[in-house]
């Protein structure tokens, strides 16, 4: 059984279950009690399990970010909200020296189960400085874990794995994927926990295939739809849904399948995520390739705020079509 829920009801019935399975689960961060969030998904929370698990924290990403690295040290299970993944740079120096190292710098006698979660997309006309992405960013250094969900239901087991991992696990979401409406299965049905590291392919196909993360795969799905009605071309979309860990196996497996590749990725082309796919499709599927790896990313500057020339930045159905195009 499954019920249709939005990614903001989703992600909260996580958070909502893990307070509930572990005394040791807090909730951080700006306004997420008493106002409900600044995206309204810790609505309930803080009253529903009061002060202690549902904490508002000064306006002080470093202070709170190094507060809950040190609560994770000592056995709390801290879930840290930003408002915009963006204000990450104020809390580097924590987000990356302290929570990342400590395990391996500790000789793994000490464990940070840390969760950072907000926003990091552009889209929203909000300019450069509120528009990261910045998933690739963190997958680069050892110790830190990624993940970006696409939908409801892999939101929901997203974050609740992330909670029970035992290494610091930045989630990025997508302000303009909370209100979408998809399948979630039934608490009643069992605990959904969707395991970090695990990929999933969101639509068969044979002809090519497009791997992405996060939005994006909302923006292969269209494009795939269009390909096949319009072009009679077959496109298989992998969501890559942890970006660290990656599923090397699955990227490999799809690629072997259809020997022809786009990647759609809403970070920047230099060094991201559709970078070290790429490096990975060559290294271990080269002479599976019938084409050269292509790639749709956001166009290399910051974050541009007028609405109609931000759309043309970010990838599009529009974009990786015509990129397919150009490979047949």
């Amino acid at each position: 059984m499954s019920r249709t829920l939005t990614y903001r009801e989703a992600l909260r019935e996580g958070l909502d279950e893990e307070l509930a399975r572990d005394p040791n689960v807090v909730i951080m961060g700006e306004e997420v009690a008493q106002y409900n969030g600044a995206y309204k998904v810790t609505e309930g929370l803080w009253k529903k399990w009061g002060d202690k698990r549902v904490v508002d924290t000064p306006i002080s990403e470093a202070g709170f970010i190094g507060m809950g690295i040190g609560a994770s040290m000592l056995g709390v299970r801290p879930v840290m909200e930003l408002m915009f993944w963006s204000f990450h740079s104020v809390a580097f120096d924590q987000l990356v020296n302290n929570a990342a190292c400590v395990r391996y710098m500790s000789g793994g006698l000490c464990h940070c189960p840390i969760v950072v979660r907000g926003p990091a997309n552009g889209g929203t006309n909000v300019g450069a400085t509120h528009s990261h992405i910045p998933e690739g960013l963190f997958a680069a250094f050892p110790g830190l874990k990624v993940c970006a969900p696409a939908t409801p239901a892999d939101v929901k087991g997203l974050i609740k794995a992330a909670i029970r991992d035992n290494d610091p696990v930045y989630v990025m979401e997508n302000t303009l994927l909370y209100g979408n409406s998809g399948e979630v299965p039934d608490p009643a049905d069992g605990d959904h926990v969707v395991p970090l590291g695990v990929a999933d392919v969101k639509r068969e196909g044979s002809d090519i295939s497009l791997i992405a993360h996060g939005r994006s795969v909302l923006h292969a799905l269209k494009a795939a739809e269009t390909l096949q009605d319009e072009h009679g071309i077959h496109a298989e979309v992998l969501d890559l849904r942890s970006i660290r860990p990656l599923d090397v196996e699955a990227i490999v497996k799809t690629v072997k399948k259809t020997n022809r590749v786009v990647l759609i990725d809403e970070s920047k082309p230099f060094g991201g995520v559709a970078a070290m796919v790429t490096t990975i499709i060559m290294e271990n599927a080269f002479d599976h390739l019938d084409a050269p790896v292509q790639r749709v990313c956001s166009i290399d500057a910051p974050a541009i705020y007028s609405p109609h020339i931000e759309n043309e930045q970010l990838p599009s159905p529009r974009r990786i079509i015509e990129k397919v195009l150009k490979m047949a």
